[in-house]
């Protein structure tokens, strides 16, 4: 590989959505190394599914010989980024962004080499200088370079004064504190190419600007697209919340089975995006069809698993899983088939599925039975009677429980 060879392959993978001057990046790109960023928010003590993306575009920027700098946001985190959401996000102390921090580092670590060396990964926190600007400085010095009325065009921005929440002064001047970020970072480790997800695209063009208009230098920006599966759920979410990647928070089993559980319409794209796996294996593995696909989507699963968890964890999750879905082993589970005219869209509540699966007698008792806290889905608690189990999930057989001793593997036949 060589790094003039890195937007390419970015591109043949699909996670390039917008650059700011594809040719300009090319040419930065072929004459040395790039130093590259994206900013990770200290919201919650591990990353989840939905941050695998530009944590790929980051150890993909490395494998092409550049340097990847994923940034801690401790400073921003005291403000948070308004992008999309449709309330203010809850305010952390310093103790809890201390605590999100140290555990956002774990997940980041596993994908990326680190070191003092021209392509080795950094992770830098921005508190080291948000914290300490004067108010009357970065008014003075940067405020003057922002125009109210287009930060007030920006989707992020005008999708929230849309709402009844509307947008508070404090969450305004988030773009501001990332464009600073954009600065302070090229000055400080001669970054020259910001990365996110195109609901960025304002707040890094507008850090583009005020590089260019404070230091006279060119710098790049680079989104990637907002990921939907092809049934056009949002990626990283499930019926039991989000997708988190540390082990403390989602077990390792069940982090496999998420991507096992893959839609086969987003099997090639997936493994494109969220493994290593060449792009000529990946177009094999793209073109099977009927049952050869669930193969495919046992090796996403495991590779996918491997890059956060480790191959050996990986390896024995994907074991659990033959033992258990395949063989039926495991505590000799009963295999329960339900006829597909059983899933209604989307997929089938899960007091019908206990009722279907034969632990129960009826819908009502499975009800009382999620009532009373028996039952478990893929060994989690049951709390949502309402709760729908996605198609793809039952397709590719779930485990449903009575207690901790009575349990059912469950498949659409």
């Amino acid at each position: 590989m060589t790094t003039a060879d890195f937007l390419h392959e970015a591109t043949a993978r699909g996670f390039v959505f917008q650059c700011t001057d594809t040719e300009g990046l090319e040419t930065a790109l072929k004459a040395g190394v790039v130093s590259g960023y994206i900013g990770f928010d200290c919201t919650a003590d591990s990353l989840h599914v939905g941050h695998m993306l530009p944590l790929m575009m980051l150890r993909l920027m490395q494998r092409h010989g550049h340097r990847p700098i994923p940034l801690i946001g401790g400073g921003t985190t005291k403000i948070g980024d308004p992008s999309f959401r449709e309330e203010a996000r809850q305010l952390l102390t310093d103790e809890q962004i201390a605590a999100n921090k140290a555990g956002i580092r774990k997940n980041i670590e596993k994908l990326m080499t680190f070191g003092d060396g021209p392509t080795d990964a950094i992770m830098p926190d921005n508190a080291e200088w948000l914290d300490k600007l004067s108010y009357i400085q970065l008014l003075r010095e940067v405020g003057v370079h922002f125009s109210v009325n287009r930060m007030l065009g920006f989707d992020s921005v005008k999708s929230r004064l849309e709402r009844e929440q509307g947008l508070t002064f404090l969450e305004f001047n988030y773009s501001i504190l990332q464009s600073y970020d954009f600065r302070e970072l090229n000055r400080r480790y001669g970054v020259t190419l910001q990365m996110g997800g195109s609901d960025q695209w304002g707040n890094i063009v507008s850090g583009i600007d005020l590089v260019r208009r404070t230091d006279s230098k060119t710098v790049f920006g680079l989104t990637t697209p907002l990921l939907a599966t092809a049934s056009g759920a949002k990626m990283g979410k499930t019926a039991k919340g989000a997708v988190w990647l540390s082990p403390d928070r989602l077990p390792v089993f069940d982090y496999w089975q998420f991507w096992r559980n893959t839609e086969d319409a987003d099997v090639g794209r997936f493994l494109k995006l969220f493994t290593d796996l060449p792009l000529a294996e990946i177009a094999r593995l793209e073109a099977l069809g009927g049952a050869e696909i669930n193969e495919a989507k046992k090796i996403l699963a495991t590779e996918a698993t491997a890059l956060i968890h480790g191959t050996k964890a990986a390896v024995e999750a994907a074991e659990t899983a033959r033992r258990t879905f395949e063989e039926g082993t495991g505590g000799d589970v009963p295999r329960v088939e339900v006829a597909a005219s059983e899933v209604m869209e989307g997929g089938i509540a899960i007091f019908r599925l206990l009722a279907l699966s034969g632990l129960v007698a009826s819908n009502a008792e499975a009800r009382r039975l999620i009532r009373g806290g028996g039952a478990r889905l893929d060994d989690a608690p049951v709390k949502d009677e309402a709760l729908v189990v996605p198609e793809a999930a039952l397709r590719a057989g779930v485990r449903v429980s009575s207690g901790r001793k009575h349990h059912r593997l469950v498949q659409i036949g």
